[in-house]
């Protein structure tokens, strides 16, 4: 199973960014899709999460400023930042939560640096 990132960088504050994560290589069912974050000597730390049903949830400081979606036929998920601040700063990970019959598997993508600069 792979996860494939894209569109971290480097980005002035108060801007948007947009981070896409494709998944390949299982069709077991993604009850969960979403996206964390780490920043060096700190836990991995939830950002935005969605269901197979397309519920959002949202999570920490910037929760206000986030928008999550996902595409169920093409195993993707987005996630936007509206109004970037230099706290935002951290590696993204992409995250995936499959369900068959009694097992369930968390797998991760490789995560993407975004940066924000004043």
């Amino acid at each position: 199973v792979q996860l494939m990132e894209s569109g971290g960088g480097s980005v002035q504050a108060g801007g948007s960014l947009t981070l896409s994560c494709a998944v390949s290589g299982t069709t077991l069912p993604m009850i969960i899709m979403g996206w964390y974050r780490q920043t060096p000597g700190r836990l991995r730390e939830m950002v935005a999460t969605i269901t197979s049903g397309g519920s959002p949830f949202y999570a920490g400081p910037a929760k206000g400023r986030l928008s999550i979606s996902r595409d169920n036929p093409k195993n993707t998920v987005s996630l936007r930042i509206d109004s970037l601040e230099p706290g935002d700063t951290a590696v993204y990970y992409c995250h995936i939560r499959t369900r068959a019959d009694n097992r369930v598997d968390e797998l991760w993508g490789q995560g993407t640096q975004v940066t924000v600069s004043t």
